[in-house]
């Protein structure tokens, strides 16, 4: 379980984060939403101890972030940034086989060639990683978090996969592959994190939705609960229309232009 209690973070006189207090635990797929500049990502990095808040705390189980050293940490957490850019012509194996190595693998190149199937690139290994699709790169990132934390539990312990924007650069197919295979984690009894722009899909894979505007959390719980009309009005600025079809307990948005 992580959790966390009034979390604030405040850069050049801005709150990028105000009071922020979830919990996320294990067996569960949890996903914010929210406009650009609304803490979404910044929220993402104090989880995963990348950035350290200026008041409240983050807890993983019952050990705040900030006493874990970095090996123990990449043991129980592994993130997907929002974006990666890298200027050594790595190939595909190696980026996934570092995950490997951060989770303390004895047989990385075995485990890193497995992620690199479970996302569909086998036969990619010694693709320059320079070279690939934007969509391409999106998805051996996400194999190298899955070669960090293989298992969803490990020793009894559940672990986490924190995702910013893990379906960017995607096509439609890969886009549900991806939210599938973070799915089977979470039911596996891991955590899961992800921030997602894509409200249709936010709804369909999330078991928690978190609503985050101006660096708070407005709404939280199911997206049948926290995707409505009032929402999407209130924290895009846009009108919507929110319909329960293909299926009562999906909420799925179709949105309007402000100029109707």
């Amino acid at each position: 379980m992580i959790t966390t209690q009034g979390v604030t973070v405040s850069r050049s006189g801005r709150r990028l984060l105000d009071d922020v207090t979830i919990s996320l635990q294990p067996g569960s797929f949890t996903v914010i939403i929210g406009p650009n500049g609304a803490g979404k990502s910044t929220l993402m990095k104090v989880l995963s101890g990348e950035m350290r808040a200026d008041a409240g705390s983050v807890a993983y189980g019952n050990i705040d972030v900030g006493l874990f050293r970095p090996a123990e940490l990449a043991r129980v957490r592994a993130v997907l940034p929002q974006s990666t850019v890298l200027s050594f012509p790595f190939t595909a194996l190696e980026i996934v086989r570092m995950g490997a190595v951060a989770q303390g693998s004895t047989q990385p190149e075995v485990q890193a060639r497995q992620a690199l199937a479970k996302v569909g690139l086998a036969g990619f290994e010694g693709r320059s990683y320079n070279m690939l699709s934007g969509g391409e790169q999106q998805r051996v990132q996400f194999a190298r978090a899955l070669a960090q934390v293989p298992q969803a539990v490990e020793d009894g312990q559940p672990r986490a996969l924190l995702l910013d924007e893990p379906t960017s650069s995607l096509d439609l197919g890969h886009q549900i592959s991806v939210l599938e295979t973070a799915r089977d984690f979470a039911l596996s009894g891991g955590t899961v994190l992800a921030v997602l722009h894509d409200l249709n899909l936010a709804a369909e894979f999330s078991d928690q939705l978190i609503v985050m505007h101006r660096g708070r959390i407005t709404a939280c719980g199911p997206a049948q609960e926290t995707i409505n009309d009032e929402t999407i009005a209130r924290v895009y600025g846009i009108g919507g229309t929110v319909g329960r079809l293909p299926a009562a307990h999906i909420p799925y948005i179709l949105p309007q232009s402000r100029h109707r």
